[in-house]
C-alpha cells in the first residue's frame, strides 16, 4: 500500500502539471475577463458615488485611498506561481486519496488488470467528487457574487460533494449484491439508475446558488468559465488514471522480462 500511495502522489503530481498547462491556457482568459468586469462595476460605482456625494474633496480622497491601496500578492504572481503551487499540490493530494481507494476496490470490482481499475477509480472519482456537484452548484468566476453569502455556498458545495461520495459507494455496494442474481451487467444498469435517481432527489431538495452569480454579468464569460473549469478537472483526472494505471500495473503485474529480473534477484529459498 506504501509503494502505491507514492506511485499515486506523484501520477497526482504529473497530473496536476497537465492541469495547470489547461488552467493557465484555457482558464485565465475567463478569470482576467471576470476581473475586469467586477473592475469596471467598481469604477462605475464610484464615479456614481462621487457624483452624488458629499463633495469633490471627499471623492477625490475616496479615490486616492482606493489606489493606494496594494495588492498583497500581484495578478501576474496568482496566475503563474500561485496557480502552478495550488494545482500540484491539489493534484498530489488527490492522488494519494485516489490511490488508497485503488487499493480497496482491487480485486472486488471483478477481474479487472490494475490499468482498468486505476481508470475506474479515476472515472468514479471525477464524476462523484467534482461532476456531480458541478451540475447542481456550477463553478463562478472570482467575486462575481454576493460576498455575505460565500460561505453558505461553501457548506452546499462540499455538502453536495459528500452526498454524491456516499451515494456512489453505495451505488458500487448494491451493484455488486445484485450481481448474483441479474447479473454483472444488469446490477451495473440497475445501480447506476439508482444512483442517477438519487443523485436527482438530493439535487431537487437542496437549495439553490440564486445569488453566486450577478445578475449583469456577461453570459459568454460565465459560460467559458465553467466550461475551464470542468476541462481542467477532466484533464487531472484523465492524466492522473493513465498515469497511475502504468505505475500501478508495472508494480503490480510486472510484465515477462520484469518478472523473470525479479526471481532471478530473489535469494534462493
Amino acid at each position: 500500500m506504501g509503494k502505491l500511495l507514492v506511485r499515486g502522489m506523484l501520477a497526482g503530481l504529473i497530473a496536476g502539471l497537465f492541469a495547470f498547462a489547461v488552467a493557465y491556457v484555457v482558464g485565465e482568459p475567463s478569470v482576467n475577463a471576470s476581473i475586469a468586469v467586477e473592475e469596471a462595476a467598481a469604477k462605475a460605482e464610484h464615479a456614481a458615488a462621487h457624483s452624488h456625494g458629499g463633495g469633490h474633496g471627499e471623492g477625490h480622497g475616496a479615490g486616492e485611498g482606493e489606489q493606494a491601496e496594494d495588492e498583497l500578492v500581484s495578478r501576474d504572481l496568482q496566475s503563474t506561481a500561485g496557480l502552478a503551487t495550488g494545482v500540484l499540490v491539489y493534484g498530489v493530494a488527490l492522488g494519494g486519496i485516489a490511490s488508497l481507494a485503488f487499493c480497496f476496490v482491487l480485486g472486488r470490482l471483478g477481474r479487472f488488470t490494475p490499468k482498468a481499475t486505476a481508470a475506474l477509480v479515476a472515472a468514479a472519482a471525477f464524476t462523484t467528487v467534482y461532476l456531480v456537484p458541478f451540475l447542481k452548484y456550477p463553478a463562478t468566476p472570482p467575486a462575481v457574487g454576493n460576498p455575505d453569502t460565500i460561505g453558505k455556498r461553501t457548506t452546499l458545495f462540499f455538502l453536495m460533494i459528500l452526498l454524491s461520495v456516499l451515494l456512489g459507494i453505495a451505488a458500487v455496494v448494491a451493484g455488486r449484491r445484485l450481481a448474483p442474481r441479474l447479473g454483472n451487467w444488469n446490477a451495473t444498469v440497475v445501480a447506476g439508475a439508482g444512483f442517477v435517481a438519487a443523485v436527482a432527489i438530493a439535487c431537487a431538495f437542496l437549495p439553490g446558488n440564486g445569488d453566486a452569480v450577478a445578475a449583469d454579468f456577461p453570459a459568454a464569460v460565465l459560460w467559458e468559465f465553467r466550461l475551464a473549469t470542468l476541462g481542467i478537472q477532466a484533464a487531472l483526472w484523465v492524466v492522473f488514471g493513465l498515469a497511475f494505471g502504468l505505475l500501478a500495473q508495472r508494480l503490480l503485474a510486472p510484465g515477462p522480462a520484469s518478472a523473470q529480473a525479479i526471481r532471478a534477484a530473489a535469494p534462493a529459498a
